[in-house]
């Protein structure tokens, strides 16, 4: 079995048996959804092969290889009478340079269509009557030119939009200079609004049928909805939940196949579902219950290194997500952004909001008062929230997908809180210490002075217990060795931060954690941040109020050892944790 890790040319899928999720299913009915079409998911997560497929269906030039591309795939039980039916075209806009001025942009635009109307010739010509030439400065004039042409054959144009607000939201995040060259784009005659209002000219009966456009916000067409309204939003229509994204059941079949080739026990292949839904699952588009999906690149990732090794690979975020982080830093940048992203690795405190937003244009981005639902919408889109399945009250509920984002979220607390180098290899050594011996002195050693010391008088009044459960996850946070959580459901109730060694990370010294934590406002003991500081630990131990803390901390993990310990059995090395934090002043343990 062959991944198609980074391959999103459906062509080279079926043609050199790569392994290939099904969903030609669909094209039935988005023939039917309309003829301008608008499909939003998060960065990488499979958008541009499904425009691969569809390209490879609808392409004239490809009519003699339809039986050989689709006979084996749902579509070729029934085809539509459209297939190969179409010239076909496709933009990617990612591919358009973002730095720069509004001129070199809208150049670097101009030449990108412009190309792809030179390859569109070139491809065509025998089916073509001759086409003018290009015009360098003005890609609009050259695609105008060649949808005439397309327009005096039997055939109609299909158009595809790849990344359609990729490098208008690279501007809009980067300003240059303080000149807004975003709003210079799409607002007025900018010439994103300009380009799809030709685009909605030219399909009124003038040879462009068909338009499909993929990205990742509604941000971009929001600006540029009074140029183009023609567009329809299918993203959270049901039966496209899945069109990108892998189901469980998919994944679970292509786990057996490995482990049969790999000659691992059932129990190792279900290890394997189990650590790959924690790490990868979790996603869900649209209103409607149903099966949560995987992120389509983790899981090839995954896979194809679990086939080639027979093992897990060490590294469980692959390197190209990881830039993904910059996400995560746009939204912390966003007044409240911090707050929010706190707030989201908070499982006992939902976010949630009436709607997801849909009005995201220039002027809300940079000026509208950003409330919990605007932010949460937009980090819906960019992936790093979903939703679950709402409420009792009806509202909707947003939460981290899965650990591998809520890794993104506590790295970039880190790059926050703790800068400096120095800091960083303190951390690490204590945080080394306590996964293999369960010594907690150096760790809230560095936590107390490091960690802490990074806020000021004016956090004291926003402090809770969520600060420091905080402060330990992001220290200890390591998906090398760990699944990780922080909440982890046990029988009703919730352990605060939970460390369970991988399962091909046993063969280590490592053992299981379980942390809970509590917190004593330092008003609540009647001392002073200064008196709290030059008590003893011991002596901090004896006060009657964290006394009574402790061994109410030591009671939830008595009762969630047991749990674990039926559900992991001889496997588990389990060392349990009370902690509590005095103000951000001190830690005491027991």
């Amino acid at each position: 079995m062959k991944f198609p890790y980074g391959i999103a040319d459906f062509y080279a899928l079926i043609t050199e048996d790569y392994f290939y999720a099904d969903r030609t299913d669909r094209i039935t009915s988005l023939e039917a959804a309309g003829k301008h079409l608008l499909f939003l998911r998060p960065r990488r997560f499979g958008k541009s092969l499904v425009l691969s497929m569809l390209e490879n269906y609808y392409d004239l030039a490809k009519s003699d290889e339809f039986e050989r591309l689709f006979e084996r795939l749902k579509i070729g039980e029934n085809p539509t009478p459209l297939h190969n039916r179409y010239f076909v075209m496709r933009w990617d806009f990612s591919m358009v340079a973002s730095h720069g001025d509004t001129q070199a942009i809208e150049q670097a635009l101009h030449d990108h269509i412009n190309v792809c109307v030179q390859g569109f010739i070139d491809r065509y010509r025998e089916h073509l009557p001759p086409v003018s030439s290009l015009n360098p400065g003005n890609a609009l004039a050259s695609f105008h030119t060649l949808v005439n042409a397309v327009n005096r054959t039997p055939y109609k144009l299909y158009l595809f939009i790849d990344e359609y607000d990729n490098f208008a939201n690279e501007v809009m995040a980067a300003q240059l200079g303080g000149e807004d060259r975003y709003a210079t784009l799409v607002h007025g005659e900018g010439i994103l609004k300009t380009l799809f209002k030709a685009i909605k000219a030219l399909s009124s009966g003038q040879g462009l049928d068909k338009v499909f456009i993929t990205g990742v916000s509604p941000v971009v067409m929001s600006d540029i909805s009074s140029g183009y309204n023609v567009a329809r939003d299918i993203s959270f229509r049901p039966e496209y939940h899945d069109l990108c994204g892998f189901q469980e059941s998919e994944v679970a079949g292509v786990l057996e196949s490995i482990g049969e080739e790999c000659e691992l026990t059932d129990t190792q292949v279900e290890e394997a579902l189990a650590v790959m839904r924690t790490f990868y699952n979790g996603y869900r588009f649209g209103y409607a219950a149903g099966p949560l999906l995987y992120n389509p690149t983790l899981a090839l990732y995954f896979l194809d290194e679990y086939r080639r090794d027979c093992a897990y690979p060490r590294k469980i975020l692959d390197d190209n997500l990881a830039m993904d982080r910059n996400r995560i830093e746009y939204i912390a940048c966003l007044p409240h952004g911090d707050e929010l992203i706190t707030k989201a690795l908070d499982p006992t405190d939902s976010i949630l909001i009436d709607e997801l937003a849909n009005r995201f244009g220039v002027e809300d981005m940079l000026t509208a008062t950003r409330d919990q639902p605007f932010l949460a919408s937009l980090m819906y889109y960019l992936g790093i929230l979903t939703l679950t399945e709402g409420d009792v009250m009806g509202d909707l509920e947003l939460r981290i997908p899965n650990l591998v984002i809520r890794r993104l979220y506590v790295e970039r607390i880190l790059d926050a809180t703790l800068p400096e180098y120095e800091d960083r290899e303190t951390a690490r050594r204590a945080a080394k210490t306590f996964y293999g011996s369960g010594d907690l002195e150096p760790l809230c050693e560095f936590i107390e002075t490091r960690y802490f010391q990074v806020f000021d008088n004016r956090d004291y009044r926003w402090t809770n217990e969520l600060v420091v459960k905080t402060a330990f996850l992001v220290v200890l946070f390591s998906d090398t060795f760990y699944i990780m959580d922080s909440e982890t459901a046990i029988d009703k109730g919730y352990a605060d931060l939970s460390m369970i060694v991988r399962p091909d990370m046993r063969k280590y010294q490592l053992l299981d954690h379980l942390l809970e934590f509590k917190y004593i406002p330092l008003q609540e003991l009647g001392l002073s941040n200064q008196e709290v500081r030059l008590k003893s630990r011991e002596e901090l131990r004896a006060l009657p109020r964290v006394k009574a803390k402790l061994a109410q901390a030591a009671e939830q993990l008595t009762r969630y050892r047991a749990i674990l310990e039926q559900v992991y059995g001889e496997r588990l090395r389990l060392s349990t944790h009370a902690v509590v934090a005095l103000g951000l002043t001190r830690l005491v343990w027991g």
